[in-house]
C-alpha cells in the first residue's frame, strides 16, 4: 500500500494547521488530507490512525482513530477528523488520548521533538467490533487480527 498527503510530508515538520489548540499550543487542530492506493485484494475496510510513540506516557499517545471506513474509500479530505469535511457512511471516530473523539493535533511537551505516525490499515473484514468509546489500543488490538497491509507517513513536531 501507499499513503500520500497534500498536507504532510514524510520526515518534515507538521504544519501549524494540524497542531493542537490547547496544552500551550495555538494550532488550528485540523486533520490532514490523506489518500491511499495499491490496496491489496480482499480488502473489506480500512482503519486510519495517528499515533505519537514519543509521548512521555510509557504507552505513546493516540491522536486520531477512524475505524470501519468502507472498502471503496481512498481519501480522507483535510478536516474530515475535525468536522470540516464528512467521513464516509459507516465510519466512526473513536476515543483519542485527549479523552474525546476526532482529530487531536500535535502537542508535545515544550522543547521535545515527537513523531506523528499517520497509518492506514487495510482489513479483511467489513467492520471491527468497536464503538466511539473504544480506545486506540482496543482498535489496534482488533486491527492486529485483520490487517492485510498498512502504509504510514511520519511527520515531526518540535
Amino acid at each position: 500500500m501507499k499513503l500520500i498527503s497534500h498536507d504532510i510530508k514524510e520526515g518534515e515538520k507538521l504544519p501549524a494547521r494540524h497542531v493542537f489548540n490547547g496544552m500551550g499550543y495555538e494550532g488550528d487542530n485540523i486533520s490532514p488530507h490523506l489518500a491511499w492506493d495499491e490496496v491489496p485484494p480482499g480488502t473489506k475496510s480500512f482503519v486510519v490512525t495517528c499515533y505519537d510513540p514519543d509521548a512521555p506516557t510509557g504507552s505513546g499517545w493516540w491522536h486520531w482513530v477512524v475505524a470501519n471506513l468502507p472498502a471503496d474509500t481512498r481519501v480522507l479530505p483535510q478536516g474530515s477528523g475535525s468536522g470540516q469535511a464528512e467521513l464516509p457512511d459507516g465510519a466512526i471516530q473513536t476515543l483519542t488520548d485527549f479523552g474525546n473523539t476526532g482529530y487531536g493535533g500535535a502537542a508535545p511537551p515544550k522543547g521535545e521533538s515527537h513523531r506523528y505516525i499517520f497509518t492506514v490499515h487495510a482489513l479483511d473484514v467489513e467492520r471491527i467490533e468497536v464503538d466511539e468509546n473504544a480506545s486506540g489500543a482496543m482498535v489496534g488490538f482488533n486491527v492486529h487480527f485483520h490487517r492485510l497491509a498498512s502504509a504510514s507517513l511520519t511527520a515531526l513536531y518540535i
